[in-house]
């Protein structure tokens, strides 16, 4: 009978109202939880169609879906590693309680915002046990090459507060200027003096002494470089000839090895020698042939211009920060800057179609599509925000103006159901 269809059809409207309804009511629960992303109740008819000419009522059907491409509002933080994505993407986490007991995780999730603070071993994760996943930097502050489209490679970020770091000398760009007074010939002037302090394998001061001497030829001087490690040696000696053309005069024009030379040669290219001092090679910019910077000869004055090192002295760590790439920088007291991990985002083909979890935290599904690993701010993704969190994606007022108009399609189907029964006992009452 399509009076009993009717009676069905209201009994799946008070159905899917009771599940758009709980919807609400997870959306409202969450609306101060970081994060969030809001699940949407949508409802599709049920056609069935005619039964000896009458017609028969299908009713409804609810279907859920979490809305996880809909940002919530980014708000700011105290804590550097309080982190969130602005635009597309999603920052990879594991398990807090797998890293803390094997160092290791084996499952990778999804989240678009977190509170990341170190644990007793340093790993960085938030309050409800998730532990921040990247891809480690080596020796140098590079991240090697890794598979974008798998877990493999990364590693929970694991931060060592207490370490001390020190960075040896590689490289030392000399920028000065010597008086083109004391360059004659048969010049007997006093040499000019240049010490240069570079940091050694373990941190510890030294000292290149740079040696400027007249050696009685026109624009001529002796460069003599002894190394405080290595006892005053002489690690490098050469012979410079400054040009004194009208459109070249005060730079070099060109750079010999002196008798005995340790040091190896210049090249001209790059305008560059390398010296070997106790710790290892150094390599000393000059500044390349009829090129301003790097050494030059003009007036009277001695004078150091320009002078750049690499190197640090040991330092403490003072803070981590993430930057919009999701490169997770260490600051130390001695002014250096090391990068240790670099945090991808994931992007999927349909990202509302992955599962949801606890935590704010998501997996690929069949429905989503597999991931690929992006940097940050490169490809389809956004960047990732330090020193920021994203709120509940949640409008109150909207869910509430849903709850009233869900209210009333419920009661709506409740009296449908009622005037069923009321015509069933009609019906029955026919007999009497």
């Amino acid at each position: 009978m399509t009076i009993s269809s009717s009676m069905n059809a209201g009994v799946t409207g008070l159905f899917t109202n009771s599940t758009r309804l709980a919807a609400i009511a997870d959306n409202i629960a969450n609306s101060s939880t970081y994060g969030y992303k809001r699940v949407e109740a949508d409802f599709h008819s049920m056609v069935i169609g005619a039964n000896n000419g009458g017609y028969v009522a299908g009713g409804v059907r609810a279907t859920t879906q979490r809305l996880i491409d809909e940002s919530g509002p980014l708000v700011t933080t105290s804590n550097s590693t309080d982190i969130a994505v602005r635009g597309r993407g999603l920052i990879p986490v594991a398990s807090a309680y797998q890293v803390a007991s094997t160092g290791t995780f084996d499952t990778m999730m999804l989240a678009t915002t977190g509170s990341f603070r170190t644990d007793e071993d340093g790993y960085l994760v938030t309050e409800s046990g998730l532990a921040l996943l990247g891809w480690p930097a080596d020796a140098t502050g590079a991240i090697p090459l890794y598979p974008r489209d798998t877990s493999d490679g990364l590693e929970p970020v694991q931060i060592n507060v207490n370490e001390l770091t020190g960075e040896p000398t590689t490289t030392v760009s000399l920028g000065l200027n010597l008086p083109a007074t004391k360059a004659y010939a048969g010049s007997t002037e006093d040499a000019e003096q240049l010490s240069i302090e570079y940091y050694d394998n373990l941190g510890i001061s030294e000292n290149l002494v740079v040696t400027f001497t007249p050696t009685g030829t026109v624009n001529e001087w002796q460069m003599e470089i002894t190394d405080s490690a290595s006892s005053g040696a002489v690690v490098g000696d050469y012979i410079l000839t400054f040009d004194d053309s009208r459109t070249a005069g005060g730079t070099l024009a060109s750079v010999a090895d002196n008798t005995g030379n340790p040091g190896a040669s210049y090249d001209s290219t790059t305008g560059t020698m390398v010296v070997t001092v106790a710790g290892g090679p150094i390599e000393l910019d000059i500044g390349v042939l009829g090129l301003s910077g790097g050494l030059t000869q003009l007036s009277d004055i001695f004078a150091p211009t320009a002078i750049e090192k690499d190197g640090s002295p040991v330092g403490n760590m003072t803070s981590i920060e993430v930057d919009a790439n999701g490169y997770v920088h260490a600051y130390y007291d001695s002014g250096v800057r090391r990068t240790l991990y670099q945090v991808p985002l994931a992007d999927l083909p349909n990202v509302n179609g992955m599962f949801s979890l606890d935590r704010q935290t998501y997996l690929p599904s069949p429905a989503s599509g597999a991931y690929f690993l992006w940097n940050a701010g490169e490809g389809p993704t956004g960047d990732v925000v330090s020193f920021a969190r994203e709120e509940s994606a949640t409008d109150v007022a909207s869910e509430l103006t849903d709850m009233i108009r869900t209210q009333r399609a419920y009661s709506s189907n409740a009296k449908v159901f009622q005037t069923v029964d009321e015509m069933l006992q009609e019906t029955t009452n026919i007999k009497r």
